[in-house]
C-alpha cells in the first residue's frame, strides 16, 4: 500500500468518524445552545464552533462520542457567556456615549475607539452608532456576516483591553 493510499484511507476514516458524530449529535447540540442563548443565529454560530473543534479533534483520533461533544459545547458556551459578559459593560458605555448620534468630546470611550485598527473601528461605529446589523454590514463592506461578527468581537475585546489599561493607569499612584 502506498503512502498516498494510506493517507487517503486515514482521511476517509477521519471524515467518516466526524460525519457520524455530526449526524448523531448536531441537532442535540444545536438545541442545547438554542435553549441557552438569545437566538437561533447565536445557537448556529456556537454549534458550528463546536463542530470546528470536533473536526480538529478527529484528526488526532480523539473520542467523538456525544459526551465529548457536549463537553466541547459546554466550554464553547462558557467562552461565549464570558465574552457577552465582558462586552455588556462596554456596550452600555458605548450606548451612553451616543447622544443624538454624536459622542461626547474628550470621552475615554471615544479616545479608546480612536486607538482601534481602522477596520475594527469602522465595524464598531457602524454597529453601535449607526445601528447596522451584521447582515447589513456584510453587504456594505462586501464581507461575510461571520467576518463582520469576528471583527466586531475583536473590536470589543480590544476596546475593553484599552479601557482597562486606561483604568489601571489612572488608578496608579503618581
Amino acid at each position: 500500500m502506498s503512502l498516498q493510499t494510506m493517507g487517503e484511507r486515514v482521511d476517509l476514516e477521519r471524515e467518516q468518524r466526524f460525519l457520524a458524530a455530526h449526524t448523531a449529535s448536531h441537532d442535540r447540540i444545536y438545541r442545547y445552545f438554542r435553549r441557552r442563548t438569545d437566538g437561533a443565529a447565536t445557537a448556529e454560530d456556537l454549534c458550528a464552533e463546536v463542530f470546528r473543534i470536533v473536526w480538529e479533534k478527529s484528526g488526532h483520533g480523539d473520542d467523538l462520542s456525544a459526551v465529548v461533544l457536549f463537553g466541547v459545547a459546554k466550554n464553547v458556551l462558557r467562552n461565549h457567556d464570558r465574552s457577552v459578559s465582558r462586552s455588556a459593560g462596554l456596550i452600555g458605555a458605548l450606548r451612553l456615549e451616543r447622544t443624538d448620534g454624536t459622542p461626547a468630546e474628550g470621552s475615554a470611550v471615544l479616545d479608546a475607539i480612536e486607538l482601534l485598527a481602522p477596520k475594527e473601528r469602522e465595524v464598531l461605529l457602524l454597529t453601535y452608532w449607526d445601528g447596522l446589523t451584521a447582515v447589513e454590514l456584510s453587504q456594505l463592506l462586501n464581507i461575510s456576516a461571520t467576518a463582520v461578527r469576528m471583527r466586531l468581537h475583536r473590536a470589543r475585546k480590544e476596546l475593553g483591553r484599552i479601557l482597562q489599561m486606561e483604568t489601571v493607569s489612572e488608578g496608579a499612584p503618581e
